[in-house]
Parts: C-alpha cells; structure tokens; sequence
C-alpha cells in the first residue's frame, strides 16, 4: 500500500476500534485477554492490509479476523487444560465455550437442549450435574462448596445422572412454564418498613428493568402503575421462545408484547444472556413505521445507552451485595456522580396483598437514562415483590413544559445530591399475583 492507503487503512481502524474492543472483550475471560487479542488483530490487519479492495469490506475483513483470533485463544487453551469427558457427554457435543467470565473451556450444544432437561430436574440434581459437568468441578471441590461428603457427592452425581437419562430428550417449552395470571386493574395499596436486620444475600437472575429470568421455558407478565391513582396504564407479557446466538454469544430469545392505554400493541423481541455472575442484554429488534430495526452489543450507543448496564455492557450482577457506593437516610440520599450508580441499600418488608415480603432494596440512580431513580425490593428467591420509579424535578422538562413536583405535587419525594426526584409510577409482576 502507499502512503496515502496506509492512512486509509488507519482512519478506518479507528472507526471500527470501539466495536472490535467490545467484541474482544466480551467474547474472552477477561478485558486483559481482550485487549491482548485485540492487539493481536490490529497487527494482523496491518500486515495483510494489501488484502483490503476497497473501504466497504473492511468492516467484515477485521471482524473476521477478530473472530479467527479469539477462536485461536480457545484453541491454545484447551490444549493447555485436562478436559473431562464422561457418560453424560455421549448426549452432548462439547466445543470452546465464549463467556466472559472464569475459564471455561467447553458449553452445551445439544440435540433438542440439555439445559431444558437440567432445569426439569432442578434443585440439588441441576447443581451437581452443572458444577461437575459444565463448570469442570472436581468432585472435592464440590464437597467442600457443598459442605457433604465426597461419598455423598459421587452417590449423588451416580443418581443425578440416572435421572438426567430418563428425562433427555425434554419437550420444549412444556416443562417448568410460568403459567401468566391477570395482573389487577388497580395495583393494591402497598407499605414498605424498613428493618434493623443486615441485608441478605440472594440470587437475582431477572433482566434489570424488565424482571424475567432468561431461561428456557421462563414466562412473565407485570404491568406499570401510575401515582397517586394506581391505575394500570401498561401491561407487559414476555416468554422465552428458544436459544439464540449473537456473534458467537449464547443466549435465549425473548418475546415480548406490550399493552398501553395511549398508544395501543406493539412487540419486540431481545436475545439475552444468563451467566453465572451477570444477566445482560445481547441484542434488540423492534418494528417501526413498518421498518424492522436490529440492534446488537456491538453498535455503540445505539444499543450500549439503551439496553447496556455495566462496564463493556457486562450485565448486572446476579449477587447483589451492599457495597456503600449510596448512603441514604430517611429520603435524603448520596452517591457518586456518575454512570451506573447501583447498591443495596437496606433490608425491607414489603406488605402487598395481604401479604409480607422479607427483601433487599436495590437503588439504581441514572442506570437507565439520565435524571431516573428506582428503588427495587426483591424477595428471598430472588424475584421482584415491587419496582418504583422517580424521576428528577426537572426530567423531560422541554417536552411536559412542566416540573414533576408541579405535575404530581402529592406522590413521594426523594433528595439525591440535593437535587428533588418525584414518584411516578411502581411495577408488579404475576410472581406476587
């Protein structure tokens, strides 16, 4: 190339960089590993770069190599490591796995699914079967996580594995659905009191903001509830259809169709992913103006401002501990200023229903779009009991020509940096129905 093509080559890298950091990242153990490939393919690309025609197939050509390089990563790791293989894997084909957390060197891809079946069985055979099989636990290990005996362990794998064969291959979608119930027209009088008990720890699996779990065979419907009338203004139904993959990342296909008051139906569908420390968005397709619109992890801020959450769209944490990032007292509140603002704050009993709920509340302030606050009550079993938003007094102003204090002067204030955040609405879901 001459000078002039190696500029060329230099500004389209640049373009690009972001969206192959993300894939890297994403797609590799850890961001050190995905930097280091990333390195890997600009250096690659440079050397080859004579093999570039024109300026539209660059885009493919590096993402190409990309993808080559992080397969390569796999490869030379799974030659490095004792892959265990046994009479369970005679249902399964095992290949590298591309997750972003821990080394994994192997994932699931099965002939009807042998993560339906694992969750048919559930409970203590789902968790020895995954930690020995799929998380490559030595037996040990798993005694001492579990606190059993080996004996018991290797007893109960030998049993687990026996029910595994009489339940594979599962019928899709038929075992383990959440049957929907009808949401309340009226969302029930409520009370919240918060306890002197330290929060507990739990397993919050639901996709932040829209409280299904991404697993085969998860259904869900919750509704939004307008302040002070309590009135259902938007009604939510979701399911899982299926497993999907979005650049190599494996998740499940979410369905969901939305009912509003103003402004009628309308459906979209995400691909989310479900790891063993983090639930994260993986992409999002919605119809408008008769125009079907794509988005992926990989689009920058198209998708990241929207359906991102975390550090490279890592997700939210499934273990939500306190880590006194928000102080609050009574509805005075303190926090960084800063993106991802999100904390347990304190231990609650929610009574809704007639009906009292032990929870964690989870804060969130500008996690999902500027000027937003919610608080968010979860449940020992790691469900979503209530879900109330704020917003602050100035939000949206040049669109409502009016201030929330003024729109809605008798609904809950709260004092985040010394700055006024209104109540404006709560969620439920069916799980409390």
């Amino acid at each position: 190339m001459t000078g002039t093509d190696n500029e060329e080559f230099e500004r389209m890298y640049a373009e690009c960089r972001s969206a192959l950091q993300r894939l890297c990242r994403y797609k590799l153990p850890s961001i050190a590993d995905g930097d280091d490939v990333l390195q890997d393919t600009a250096l690659t690309a440079w050397a080859n770069r004579g093999a570039v025609k024109n300026a539209e197939s660059f885009k493919p050509w590096i993402f190409r190599i990309a993808a080559n390089k992080c397969n390569d990563f796999y490869r030379k790791r799974a030659r490095s490591q004792d892959i265990p293989f046994d009479e369970l894997t005679e249902l399964i084909e095992l290949r590298l796995a591309q997750t972003r957390y821990g080394i994994t060197v192997k994932e699931i891809v099965v002939k009807e699914t042998v993560t339906e079946t694992l969750d048919a069985l559930g409970g203590a055979d789902r968790q020895l079967l995954t930690l020995f099989y799929l998380r490559d636990v030595p037996q040990a290990e798993i005694a001492r996580r579990l606190n059993i005996p080996l004996g018991t362990v290797k007893s109960r794998l030998n049993a687990a594995r026996k029910r595994f064969r009489s339940e594979y291959p599962s019928p899709p979608q038929t075992k383990g659905v959440l049957f929907m119930k009808k949401l309340p027209g009226l969302l029930p009088e409520y009370k919240i009191t918060a306890t002197e008990e330290a929060p507990f720890e739990c397993v919050w699996e639901e996709l932040m903001g829209w409280f299904l779990v991404p697993r085969l065979g998860e259904k869900l419907s919750w509704a939004i509830y307008d302040q002070p009338g309590r009135e259902i203004s938007e009604e939510f139904t979701m399911e899982v259809t299926g497993s999907a993959v979005v650049h190599g990342a494996r998740g499940v296909s979410v369905m969901t169709k939305r009912d509003a008051k103003e402004d009628g139906c309308e459906e979209r569908e995400f691909v989310a992913q479900l790891t063993d420390s983090h639930c994260r968005f993986l992409a999002e397709t919605h119809t408008q103006d008769g125009v079907k619109h794509l988005y992926t992890f990989l689009d920058a801020d198209a998708f990241l401002d929207n359906w991102g959450f975390g550090e490279d769209n890592c997700g939210s944490d499934i273990h939500p501990k306190r880590k006194g990032v928000i102080t609050r007292r009574g509805r005075d509140i303190t926090c960084p200023a800063e993106k991802f603002v999100f904390d347990v704050i304190d231990r609650c009993i929610v009574t809704i229903n007639g009906r009292d709920y032990d929870t964690i509340r989870l804060m969130d302030i500008e996690c999902y779009n500027s000027g937003m606050a919610s608080e968010q009550y979860i449940g020992r079993d790691g469900r979503t009991v209530l879900w109330r938003r704020f917003n602050r007094d100035n939000w949206h102003f040049s669109f409502y020509k009016q201030k929330w204090s003024e729109k809605l002067p008798d609904n809950e204030r709260l004092t985040i940096n010394g700055e006024t955040y209104v109540h404006w609405y709560d969620c439920i879901t069916d799980h409390i129905c």
